[in-house]
């Protein structure tokens, strides 16, 4: 059985109450940004870019049964981390489940206390991003049906 958004986010603040220092928790997003897989070379194009975010981050989606997935890339380590975490909370989710998702880990891990307000701004923009396209397709599944 699939884990929940909120099973999934869980993990997530278990996972960063294990590092004692934000330099710590640092160096594990860059890793999870690591673990992304590669981005086609050829989705590097504006209409992929996330606006808002200092950074270039590149998001492209596919559906697969109702649900959607996600790829993602950025120049920044720690903002490709940033956004490895919300693909892994959001993957895979129907488009309600992720225009419901609150993303309360966010929160609940100090990560948007301890975000650089440029770099908050990004993640807010990436998770926007992320949710027009799950508005894109429940619109889009509304329609054919």
């Amino acid at each position: 059985m699939n884990k929940t958004i909120h099973e999934t986010e869980e993990e997530i603040i278990d996972e960063f109450s294990f590092f004692e220092s934000w330099q710590d928790k640092y160096e594990y997003i860059i890793e999870l940004g690591k673990k992304l897989k590669d981005f086609p070379e050829d989705k590097r194009t504006e209409d992929n870019k996330v606006k808002g975010c200092q950074s270039s981050v590149w998001v492209v989606t596919r559906d697969e049964d109702g649900k959607i997935y996600f790829k993602a890339d950025s120049d920044s380590t720690i903002v490709k981390g940033l956004i490895a975490l919300l693909i892994r909370v959001l993957n895979g989710r129907t488009p309600e489940e992720i225009l419901s998702s609150e993303l309360g880990f966010i929160d609940k891990t100090g990560l948007k206390q301890h975000l650089a307000q440029t770099r908050a701004n990004g993640l807010a923009a990436m998770i926007k991003q992320m949710k027009m396209y799950a508005l894109a397709y429940k619109t889009k599944y509304e329609s054919s049906k």
